[in-house]
């Protein structure tokens, strides 16, 4: 990977190449400092010459990172340079629209020194990340937020508010941070500074598609050429390899790579031994499918120990999400094998229908079917009364139901793990006063909204594309190949698959509850039948089982978390619980906020903030 960082506007710092040089050292990744310094305006590109590109070209600069394409309808340019070459003539002529012909992704800062100007912007997807700051009169930006903290007018502040997020996410939802005052730029978003003055605005936005007809075989063609060229794109000149969990969108890349190339693709697995949570015959299934050249890894409770620092210190505000942790040694397996960029099939579930919560939405807002008379003077009395909650299937039909009364989007995070236990149960008075416990709702919303879907599955789509992916899915892949000092791309991600995804009716993406329906069909005779029928599980880490099995595993949590109580964030009462009795009764349930806050405490330790 690679990343660039820089500010333009207001005063510059006393030693402007010395404060670009110490933001450049909190960039990701390996490769040479390249910075063009300027009285108003200074930028800095830290990368492969391939994924980065530092461009100057009079009074504008350029620095892009990432796999960036020009596209104009009549010509298409991959050369990062000529790409930069484009975007600084096109800017002159165009401005901000200049975007509309940008595809691939990329994280985008174009300086107009003459003007005191700047463009901040990165893809539609949000696989790069580009985070800002306002200063007095300026602004400061970078791949991450330790690049801004090299500036010497960037202040970094806790926020509560963050950290409760992070709690109920897993992830800080963008474009908030765990700092006050400090944004990501969200996906398909440009920050545009004028005048002394950050505006954000989209570029582009989904726009949802509701009324196509036709079936499998209308779409199928154009489905799988766009396929190709996507997987073709995504290998480029590079050495690649696959990641191969066994699921439906890694069997699929893994299989597109040898059916671009004609070579037997690389394939790259995580196993666990640890009883339903592994994988690995599925993937063996898959790679035997496609003749891949295959190599597996089996993660030890030994390897979480000594991994869990590094991981937790890789990324620049707290990540939940344990299943960096098999990402991270899938993608050190294949950089130790010589690939030196790994395909992911992210974005396969969020653009077709594949999660499967989607089925289970998808029952309960059946419930809104039944005449409100029905449900309001018969269902819910019948289910009213305590002691009735005793039987087993009346209990889960009152759980049903107080599900289903719920409206989208508050019913997608209905059994939140957080709203299970109790915020007040979890986190101390003096913490909470400081946070808005409503804020998770809104955040949902935000994108509920904006794609203006009026099917089920579409407007979870929206939320997903964004808090499952954006923020969660893709930071876990970028930061761990990062960390593994591999390269990452996405084919899935790709325009052209992800405007055929936007495109398809509805009812091919999710048929009854029959999740990825039209993928599944259209890919019956390229995947492995053992694939295209298995349940969706992917690469979860058996967090609470090792917690309860492995000592120094435990110890590094009870550790770790004390920070949390001797702050006055977490209560006391509640640690003690969860280590005494949580754990012990449902591991791999209350494990998941053993391993939450235990990254917590890692992450702010490291940071000393």
């Amino acid at each position: 990977m690679s990343g660039l960082c820089g500010w333009i506007g207001g005063a510059p710092p006393p030693d402007a190449p010395a404060a670009l040089e110490k933001m450049g050292r909190g960039l990701a990744g390996a490769g040479d400092l390249r910075t063009s310094v300027g009285p108003a305006a200074s930028l800095a590109v830290r990368g492969d010459v391939r994924t980065t590109c530092l461009h100057e070209a009079g009074d504008i600069v350029v620095g892009l990172a990432g796999h960036a394409r020009w596209e104009d309808g009549s010509s298409r340019t991959a050369a990062l340079v000529e790409v930069c070459a484009r975007l600084a003539d096109g800017y002159r002529e165009r401005g901000p629209a200049v975007l509309e012909r940008l595809k691939g992704d990329f994280a985008l800062a174009l300086l107009d020194r003459r003007r005191g100007e700047g463009l901040l912007a990165v893809d539609r997807a949000c696989i790069r990340n580009l985070t800002y700051q306002a200063t007095a009169g300026g602004l400061v930006f970078g791949s991450t937020l330790d690049a801004l903290a090299g500036h010497p007018d960037a202040r970094r502040e806790l926020d509560p508010q963050a950290i409760y997020e992070y709690a109920y996410f897993h992830m800080i939802p963008g474009p908030g941070t765990v700092f006050r005052n400090q944004f990501r730029t969200p996906a398909g978003h440009c920050v545009r500074f004028a005048r002394g003055e950050a505006k954000v605005t989209p570029y582009w936005s989904v726009a949802y598609a509701e009324d196509g007809t036709g079936g499998i075989a209308d779409y199928k063609p154009e489905f799988v050429s766009v396929l190709r060229e996507a997987t073709r794109d995504a290998i480029g000149d590079a050495r690649v390899g696959a990641f191969l969990s066994g699921g439906t969108d890694s069997s699929t890349v893994t299989g597109m790579i040898g059916a671009v190339t004609g070579q037997a693709p690389r394939s790259f697995s995580i196993g666990f031994d640890a009883q339903g949570y592994d994988e690995m015959a599925y993937a063996r299934i898959a790679a035997r499918h496609f003749n891949a050249e295959h190599h597996e890894y089996y993660v030890t409770p030994g390897d979480v120990v000594d991994a869990v620092p590094r991981i937790a210190a890789a990324y620049d505000q707290p990540f939940g999400n344990a299943s960096a942790v098999p990402t991270y040694f899938c993608a050190k397996l294949a950089k130790e094998y010589g690939v030196e960029r790994l395909l992911g099939g992210d974005g396969g579930d969020e653009l077709f229908g594949g999660n499967s919560r989607y089925a289970k939405q998808q029952v309960l807002a059946r419930y809104a079917l039944l005449p409100a008379a029905v449900r309001s003077h018969l269902v819910e009395p019948l289910l009213r009364p305590a002691s009735l909650s005793r039987v087993p299937v009346v209990r889960k039909a009152k759980s049903y139901v107080e599900q289903a009364r719920l409206p989208m989007p508050a019913r997608y995070e209905a059994q939140n793990l957080l709203e299970h236990l109790g915020a007040e149960r979890v986190f101390t008075a003096d913490f909470l006063a400081g946070v808005d416990r409503a804020r998770p709702h809104t955040l949902m919303r935000a994108p509920f909204d904006a794609a203006g879907a009026k099917s089920l599955i579409n407007q979870m789509l929206a939320i997903d594309a964004k808090l499952t992916l954006a923020d969660n899915d893709l930071p876990k892949v970028t930061r761990m190949c990062e960390l593994a000092g591999a390269d990452v791309a996405f084919p899935m991600l790709d325009d052209r698959v992800v405007s055929f995804a936007v495109n398809l009716p509805p009812d091919l993406k999710l048929r009854g509850t029959r999740l990825r329906y039209f993928f599944k069909e259209a890919l019956r005779d390229f995947l492995p039948s053992e694939v295209i029928v298995k349940r969706k599980q992917g690469f979860g880490l058996p967090v609470g089982p090792w917690l309860r099995s492995h000592a120094p595993l435990a110890d590094l949590a009870r550790g770790s978390c004390e920070g949390l109580r001797s702050r006055g964030i977490v209560r006391g009462e509640f640690l003690d619980w969860l280590w005494r009795e949580g754990l012990a009764t449902h591991p791999a349930y209350y494990g998941v906020m053993a391993w939450l806050l235990m990254i917590l405490g890692q992450w702010i330790e490291n940071q000393r903030v």
